[in-house]
């Protein structure tokens, strides 16, 4: 949760309180990461940080928000936001380019962590779903309920070489098994 009505030029902090708080108590709840990865705007790193986080690497993730695909926002107004950025995905190449993108930065990041280790990525709705529906290509999307809040997400289960289940990470909710 981010603070309203700043100046753009003001250098403090973009989350409010509020976000703060509630970043820390999920930051109470969640395994240790072997590493940690922030997209390039001030609140992803802030959130990390106040999940409890040491900050591995910053990336600059293309956005999810394709030109004359997907405008900014509209996965709020989709009756099923993952199974609509699944079609999507199968035709835009721009949209496809962009998860494979964010894909190739999780492969590379897995890759580097043994095998029992987690990866944490904090990124932005509007990124995030259209890359876990690239990840996760085969899944049923329709069940896969709406685009996400704030400090929501999914864990992601990896063998080596392709994601095999997925549990969607709901806030105020339990967790929901692939």
């Amino acid at each position: 949760m981010t603070r309203k009505g700043r100046p753009a030029t003001d250098s403090g902090s973009h989350l409010s309180s509020e976000g703060v708080r509630s970043a820390r108590a999920l930051g109470d709840e969640l395994p240790a990461f072997a590493h940690v990865a922030v997209g390039d705007q001030p609140r992803h790193l802030e959130t990390a940080v106040a999940l409890g986080c040491a900050v591995d690497e910053r990336i600059a993730w293309p956005s999810g928000y394709v030109d004359r695909v997907v405008a900014h926002h509209d996965q709020w107004a989709w009756a099923e936001p993952f199974r609509t950025y699944a079609e999507l995905l199968a035709s835009s190449s721009a949209l496809a380019e962009m998860a494979e993108a964010h894909l190739a930065h999780w492969h590379r990041m897995l890759s580097g962590v043994g095998d029992d280790a987690a990866v944490l990525v904090v990124s932005s709705g509007g990124s995030i779903e259209p890359v876990l529906v690239a990840a996760m290509p085969d899944d049923d999307h329709a069940s896969w309920g709406s685009a996400f809040h704030h400090l929501e997400g999914a864990r992601l289960s990896w063998d080596g070489h392709r994601f095999r289940s997925r549990q969607m990470i709901r806030r105020g909710r339990a967790p929901a098994p692939a």
